[in-house]
């Protein structure tokens, strides 16, 4: 077995110590760079997340709006082109594929064209007594709550990105890899959402 080489002299051990520090400095920066990217990672995805469970909801609306017309049909035939619209609209709303921005202004207009479909109702007092009618509007008054639900979740998900892609010091990481910002899920008029809780009184 060979002879174990001599211990380094006092003076050469006293020289490897600012290296060392350097290293251990080096590997801190290292784990802190580490750690902010991940939370940018975290951050990205809780968007991506939050965003599915928005179109999620808005899915189960796209697919109330033909039974709900269909019932309004039944009592209210020659209002085809209140009708039609509404399809229109919804189908529109489903096939938007854009930005949150683009989106919103589809399923505002989608909104506003439930809102004349709920005006037109209140003109057939036999229709708001239909059951049929009363279950698919109750559960489009759950749909929109659930809707109103992601949607602030989602835009909390974007604001916490945001604030990471801006504030010092995890902006240079974003910077170096390329993160960035997402677009708020914005509705003109929040109230449009709730559309049966609509007050209808004197419409028509």
């Amino acid at each position: 077995m060979a002879p174990l080489p001599p211990p380094l002299p006092l003076a050469a051990a006293a020289d490897l110590g600012p290296l060392w520090v350097g290293l251990g400095v080096l590997l801190l920066l290292l784990l802190w760079a580490i750690a902010l990217y991940n939370g940018l990672v975290r951050a990205r995805n809780h968007c991506d997340e939050a965003w599915s469970a928005v179109e999620t909801e808005l899915k189960r609306r796209y697919d109330l709006v033909p039974n709900l017309v269909e019932t309004v049909k039944g009592y209210a035939r020659h209002e085809q082109q209140v009708l039609e619209r509404v399809i229109e609209l919804r189908n529109r709303a489903r096939e938007s594929h854009g930005s949150p921005d683009l989106q919103a202004r589809d399923e505002n207009a989608l909104v506003q064209g439930l809102q004349r479909l709920f005006v037109l109702v209140e003109r057939y007092p036999e229709l708001k007594a239909n059951e049929n009618f009363l279950a698919l509007q109750g559960e489009l008054a759950t749909t929109e709550n659930r809707i109103q639900r992601a949607r602030r979740f989602y835009n909390a998900n974007v604001r916490d990105l945001a604030n990471r892609i801006e504030a010092f010091p995890s902006n240079l990481i974003a910077g170096l890899y390329g993160f960035a910002k997402r677009e708020f899920f914005e509705i003109e008029d929040s109230s449009q959402r709730a559309v049966p809780a609509v007050d209808l009184g004197g419409a028509g």
